[in-house]
């Protein structure tokens, strides 16, 4: 199923909420970002994280999911106190194409039934997910749309995703085509700032 948004700017939230109703099923949707499309589900549903991980060919304590939170606002219940240099960075980097691999507090590990002791953070500048992720009250755990038959559009094209991943997902949020360049990660645990990948995020620091 597609559900289909114009614009950014004029979200509609009735369509934001069948969304949130979705997730709050604990299914696993597509949605749209600053970069590329994602897999995503409810963090905070246990069932919805071992669903997304099979989709992925993998158990839920090998899976890498990053969280999309709305705002810095809620990173202190999955993150540990950030160091200042790194929170002037997030700050002034978000909402943004970066991923923030940031070191994780203690409820990270419990989520995902894993040692994890650190955490991928995206805040995209997409009015759509982040309104999402303020409706659902908790940030979405997310994994990119992987191209596997490097066929273009089965990432950047909503519709084709709908096509090829229908079966999988119980809808994806069509907001136009998006990118096929991933984020910038920027490695910050331990208070460390490392880029590890170069994508479509500038590198100002």
């Amino acid at each position: 199923m597609l559900i289909e948004f114009f614009s950014e700017d004029n979200v509609d939230q009735r369509k934001i909420d069948e969304v949130v109703k979705v997730l709050k099923k604990g299914e696993v949707v597509v949605v749209p970002t600053d970069t590329v499309y994602s897999f995503a589900c409810d963090l905070n549903n246990k069932k919805a994280l071992e669903k997304m991980a099979r989709l992925k060919g993998l158990k839920l304590n090998k899976a890498h999911f990053s969280l999309i939170c709305h705002d810095l606002s809620s990173l202190s219940d999955y993150t540990k106190p950030l160091d200042r240099r790194v929170y002037k960075i997030m700050n002034k980097a978000l909402p943004g194409p970066y991923t923030f691999i940031l070191d994780a507090s203690n409820l990270v590990p419990k989520l995902f039934g894993n040692n994890k002791k650190d955490v991928g953070i995206r805040i995209p500048d997409n009015n759509i997910t982040r309104k999402i992720v303020e409706t659902l009250g908790n940030p979405l755990a997310v994994t990119s749309v992987h191209d596997v038959d490097e066929i273009i559009d089965y990432t950047t094209d909503p519709k084709a995703i709908e096509e090829q991943l229908g079966n999988d997902v119980a809808l994806v949020v069509d907001a136009g085509y998006g990118k096929n360049v991933p984020s910038t990660v920027v490695d910050c645990t331990g208070g460390d700032i490392e880029v590890i990948r170069e994508g479509v995020g500038e590198i100002f620091f």
